[in-house]
């Protein structure tokens, strides 16, 4: 009876002996900021700021490009477009809107320089100044903003002129004296830079 006794006792022991010790984890150990494993999976400050630089650098490129092919910027330093331009303005134009209007502004290019212009006549007119003044398709043309005679040159374009398709006439605001169509005559659209849209004054602020 006690021999049965014994083994079960052993067979009790030896069983509670065979149980697999378990280790428990400190979990403040395993937060630890030297831990290898969440060393790398916590970025390093060198690459955010690698990243940073990368969308700095990505967002310039596109205003770089931006500015270069689709609008532009012209300092202007002609007084003949005065006084809704000035000298020491900033020209902003876009450079793929040439559906010209009467009354746009534009930029073109004379011997070299870029002037700004604003157009009277499109494809189809017929331009004509005469003693009253500017004549489009034998209207008078009623200019409150132009302060100053529309004068023909003694050695500029033959009047009356007849715009071909593609061409504008452009004059200057200030007539007296300036370089515009009456010299150089009509203009094609493919030779302007595009139209202004804005202007910023840098000067009599």
């Amino acid at each position: 009876m006690s021999g049965a006794i014994g083994t079960a006792g052993g067979r009790g022991k030896a069983s509670h002996s065979a149980r697999p010790a378990y280790r428990r984890t400190d979990p403040k150990r395993a937060a630890r900021p030297g831990n290898a494993a969440a060393r790398a999976k916590r970025p390093s400050a060198l690459r955010e700021l690698g990243g940073l630089i990368l969308k700095i650098a990505l967002i310039a490129g596109i205003a770089m490009a931006v500015g270069t092919f689709v609008f532009g910027v012209h300092y202007n330093a002609d007084p003949s477009m005065s006084p809704a331009i000035k000298d020491g303005d900033l020209i902003l134009f876009y450079r793929f809107d040439k559906a010209f209007r009467a009354g746009d502004l534009t930029l073109v290019a004379f011997r070299g320089d870029a002037q700004v212009r604003r157009v009277v006549a499109t494809a189809g007119d017929t331009v004509d100044i005469s003693a009253e003044g500017l004549m489009i398709n034998g209207a008078l043309q009623a200019e409150p903003e132009i302060y100053q005679r529309t004068e023909r040159y003694a050695e500029g374009v033959e009047f009356p002129i007849t715009l071909a398709e593609d061409e504008i006439f452009v004059l200057a605001d200030a007539r007296e004296g300036a370089t515009d169509s009456r010299i150089y005559g009509a203009v094609n659209v493919r030779d302007t830079q595009g139209n202004v849209i804005a202007v910023m004054r840098r000067r009599s602020l």
